[in-house]
């Protein structure tokens, strides 16, 4: 198979950020507060992780980065979103895939019934014939086991194929900016160290910009240029990969190679854990 290159929707060159969040604070059913006061920055051909524990607000950011929140009765109470420089909080999800800023979604959400390749012809729905057959092969490129089960039906692959599927038809749409939640979800170690793999040779072969959002801090760090990490609705710490990684909470809270992770043993040593996160002080 001949190298097929992949090339985001040209439109320009940002001055500034990419994506940008400023104070965002999203509530759900007009009553609860999910996301409060949280900004982040996006640059342009970086790979830019958003880390925390389940329920800290990290799917929640990406929902309203992506206008997908009032399918869960969200909403934006104050903040904005700026794509390009220009506000997007209140466009349709369509019209934000169709500006270059595509999600990958947790849990895949593929569709069951039809074969790989064509649940990546779905993803190409904004794209000519050329460009579909283009950026197919380089689909195929990135993740060679898609290219032996073209035909296969998507429900009966792997859960580590179905991840692989769902990258793949994000990047049939040719994104400036693709947004993943949760990729190493439910699966399993070497699975995910080949994901992770093929995230990292995406951004280095085309300069695709990256918002990882992952549970995942030892690999999300491993592959980012910065990141943020967000607990209880806000981000409570960010820099960049390096930084976070010789910080001693983060060690300690989100890597496992404190000297406190290695001795906790009882529900009285995790409650004592729990209180000793000085960032939420």
């Amino acid at each position: 198979m001949s190298q097929a290159t992949l090339s985001p929707t040209p439109a320009g060159t940002p001055s500034g950020p990419m994506l940008a969040v400023q104070n965002l604070q999203v509530v759900y059913g007009g009553a609860i507060e999910a996301v409060r006061d949280v900004s982040l920055e996006v640059p342009a051909g970086k790979i830019v992780a958003l880390l925390g524990s389940n329920g800290a607000g990290k799917s929640t950011v990406l929902k309203a980065i992506s206008g997908v929140l009032d399918a869960e009765d969200g909403e934006i109470e104050k903040g904005q979103i700026l794509w390009l420089g220009n506000p997007i909080g209140q466009a349709s999800a369509p019209a934000i895939v169709g500006r270059g800023l595509v999600q990958v979604p947790e849990g895949r959400r593929l569709f069951g019934t039809l074969t790989v390749e064509e649940n990546l012809i779905v993803g190409a729905h904004l794209q000519d014939r050329h460009a579909l057959a283009e950026t197919r092969d380089y689909v195929y490129g990135l993740f060679p086991r898609l290219a032996d089960r073209r035909t296969q039906i998507a429900g009966y692959l792997s859960g580590g194929e179905q991840q692989m599927v769902a990258v793949g038809r994000s990047l049939m749409s040719r994104p400036r900016l693709l947004a993943l939640d949760e990729p190493s979800l439910g699966l399993a170690p070497l699975i995910v160290a080949e994901i992770f793999a093929a995230i990292e040779k995406l951004r280095a072969s085309t300069g695709l910009t990256i918002l990882l959002v992952e549970q995942n801090a030892t690999r999300a760090l491993a592959i980012a240029d910065y990141a943020y990490i967000m607990e209880n609705g806000r981000v409570v710490l960010d820099g960049t990969s390096e930084a976070l990684r010789r910080n001693a909470d983060v060690r300690e809270f989100y890597l496992g190679q404190g000297a406190a992770s290695a001795q906790r043993t009882s529900m009285k040593d995790v409650k004592h854990y729990k209180r000793r996160k000085r960032w939420l002080s």
